[in-house]
C-alpha cells in the first residue's frame, strides 16, 4: 500500500515538475509530454527486462500483448487490464477503467484537458516495454471520462518496416 502511495506521488511531482520548469522556460511547452513519455519509455525498458528475465519466450504479439495486459500492468498498477482488443492486424487496445494515475483528480469534465499530461509517462512505459520485447510500436491513450483509460498501441510499423 505505502508503495502505491509513493508511486502515485512520484508520478504527479513528476508531471508537476516538467510542466514547472516548462512555464521557467526551460522547456518549450509543447515538449513536455515528449519528455515524460520518454522517462516513461526507459523506466518501461528497465522492467520489462527485469519481468521476463525467467519468463518463457513469447509466441505471438498477441502472447506479448497479454503479457503486458496481466502481468506488467498488475505489478506496476496492482490491476489487471479491464479489457484487451485487437483487429489481428497490428492494433491492440487496452483499456482500464479505474487508472490509478487518474483517480485522484475529479471526475468532472473540465479535468479531462489536464489528462493528457498525465497520460503520457504511461504511454512511454508500455512503449519501451513493448520496445525491448522485440515490437516497435506507437503508443497514444484518451480519456473520454474519468477515470477510464483506452490506450491503444499501434504495431503495423513493424510490419511495414519488414515489407520494405
Amino acid at each position: 500500500m505505502a508503495d502505491e502511495a509513493l508511486f502515485l506521488l512520484l508520478h504527479n511531482e513528476m508531471v508537476s515538475g516538467v510542466y514547472k520548469s516548462a512555464e521557467q522556460g526551460e522547456v518549450e511547452n509543447g515538449r513536455c509530454i515528449t519528455k515524460l513519455e520518454n522517462m516513461g519509455f526507459r523506466v518501461g525498458q528497465g522492467l520489462i527486462e527485469r519481468f521476463t528475465k525467467d519468463t518463457a519466450r513469447f509466441k505471438d504479439e498477441l502472447d506479448i500483448m497479454k503479457f503486458i495486459c496481466k502481468d506488467f500492468w498488475t505489478t506496476v498498477f496492482k490491476k489487471q487490464i479491464d479489457n484487451l482488443r485487437t483487429n489481428h492486424q497490428g492494433i491492440y487496445v487496452l483499456q482500464d477503467n479505474k487508472f490509478r494515475l487518474l483517480t485522484q483528480m475529479s471526475a468532472g469534465k473540465q479535468y479531462l484537458e489536464h489528462a493528457s499530461k498525465y497520460l503520457a509517462f504511461t504511454c512511454g512505459l508500455i512503449r519501451g516495454g513493448l520496445s525491448n520485447l522485440g515490437i516497435k510500436s506507437i503508443v497514444t491513450a484518451e480519456v473520454s471520462s474519468m477515470p477510464a483509460l483506452t490506450s491503444m498501441s499501434d504495431h503495423t510499423l513493424k510490419k511495414e518496416k519488414l515489407d520494405k
